[in-house]
């Protein structure tokens, strides 16, 4: 039977992908000295919070998620950021591959909210690997900047937002009762309603 370690030694952004990607850089060594004819690997990615130290804006982003920091403890549990699959051809001693992982950027899903409110380091992953015969893990630190880099890639200083629809239907008569262009625009007019300018609420978010 193949004795298999894994380890990841990288990731990019991928520049020109359909949708957001990130690409790990995997490592796999067999020990016994069998070839390996292929794997059909599955691997699980799991971002650990708890593996990495806070700003106080960063915890301050992070409360929907956590909560207050007196009880991280408690309320800091492992995210999972993707599940995924792929083909490694044959190899002996030792193969490199790449794992291509789509990516969200909705705000409503935990491991974007998570990302989203990072401001720089880097982001504790466990990859989870598993076969027809084998189960194996690696650690990973990824850093922020490469997923930054990968959200400007396809949303430039964009965020995404889910809402019902008849908030959205709301929104909408509301967009052209006042002929405004964009959605930005309409937010943006919303909040000066209210007597708060975008940076306004953005120094107050910060306070």
């Amino acid at each position: 039977m193949a004795d298999l370690i894994f380890g990841c030694t990288g990731v990019t952004a991928e520049r020109y992908a359909a949708t957001p990607t990130l690409t790990f850089s995997l490592t796999i060594t067999e020990r016994s000295g069998v070839k390996v004819h292929a794997i059909a690997l599955r691997c699980q990615i799991r971002i650990e919070p708890h593996r990495r130290r806070y700003s106080a804006a960063e915890a301050q982003r992070l409360h929907d998620l956590f909560g207050d920091p007196s009880r991280w403890a408690e309320t800091v549990k492992p995210i999972q950021l993707a599940t995924v699959t792929t083909m490694v051809p044959t190899f002996t001693a030792v193969t490199e591959t790449d794992l291509p992982v789509p990516c969200t950027y909705d705000l409503e899903v935990s491991s974007a909210r998570y990302l989203q409110g990072l401001d720089d380091g880097t982001i504790p992953l466990l990859l989870l690997f598993s076969g027809t015969v084998f189960i194996a893990e690696a650690s990973y630190r990824m850093p922020v900047s490469v997923w930054r880099e990968l959200a400007d890639m396809h949303f430039p200083n964009s965020a995404w937002l889910r809402c019902s629809r008849q908030t959205l239907d709301e929104l909408s008569a509301f967009k052209a009762k006042r002929a405004l262009p964009t959605w930005d625009a309409t937010l943006a007019a919303l909040l000066a309603a209210a007597g708060e300018t975008p940076d306004q609420a953005e120094a107050s978010r910060h306070e």
